[in-house]
């Protein structure tokens, strides 16, 4: 957990809420059984694209929650991007290291990433990292994001609608909490944190996993705003 002093986007969050019990566990478990459970990707890989090609040359990217590195640390850097992973899960950064070989890939909590002056960056994906969070923390990681991003730098995401906070999923055979909008509160939100919002699309997702059940994924195109 970063001081109080460094977490600037954070000022003011109930550190004492911070709790993260379980998850990392989970996805280290998980494993590369994440990819197979979730074998089509048409919206992550539409909207890494539109962030590869916002971007020039050997940019400087954040990859949030990079899971097993596919498909988005791979596009990016076969892109001819530099890309800056971060996970909870030690499993997963180890995978992502293996499948991206030239990405640099960190355990790191999101509310730690401050502390490290890591950016700032030319752009950032966040796609289904922040629905692990509480819905009270994540204005403030949105914030953070800002905050590491240059002027006017690219920004894709992704969210799964729902109305829940902190929800006990069954997932692959473990259990998440996850957290989720409808998709009006989740632009107000994204516009609040600082960021303008070029471009939305939703897809309806069925996992090839019989336990984890069907889903609509929300993916918007943004832009940090000064």
């Amino acid at each position: 957990m970063p001081p109080r002093s460094k977490a600037r986007a954070y000022k003011g969050f109930d550190w004492g809420s911070l709790d993260r019990t379980g998850q990392a566990d989970a996805f280290d478990a998980i494993g590369d059984r994440y990819d197979e459970a979730f074998p089509h990707k048409e919206g992550q890989i539409a909207s890494g694209a539109w962030l590869a090609e916002q971007l020039a040359p050997g940019s400087r990217v954040l990859d949030l929650g990079s899971g097993t590195g596919l498909p988005t640390a791979r596009q990016l850097s076969e892109a001819g991007h530099r890309v800056i992973g971060i996970d909870l899960s030690p499993g997963m950064v180890k995978l992502a290291q293996e499948n991206v070989p030239d990405g640099d890939f960190r355990r790191m909590d999101i509310a730690e990433f401050e502390r490290y002056d890591l950016g700032p960056f030319d752009g950032a994906a966040a796609f289904f990292s922040l629905l692990m969070l509480p819905r009270a923390e994540i204005p403030y990681a949105l914030r953070m994001l800002h905050q590491q991003l240059r002027e006017g730098a690219p920004m894709a995401m992704s969210m799964v609608e729902a109305d829940v906070d902190d929800f006990s999923l069954p997932f692959l055979g473990n259990t998440i909490r996850v957290s989720g909008y409808l998709r009006d509160e989740l632009r107000q939100l994204v516009r609040d944190a600082g960021f303008e919002i070029a471009g939305e699309d939703a897809y309806a997702y069925a996992p090839a996993s019989t336990d984890v059940p069907p889903e609509i994924q929300i993916f918007l195109q943004c832009r940090r705003r000064p």
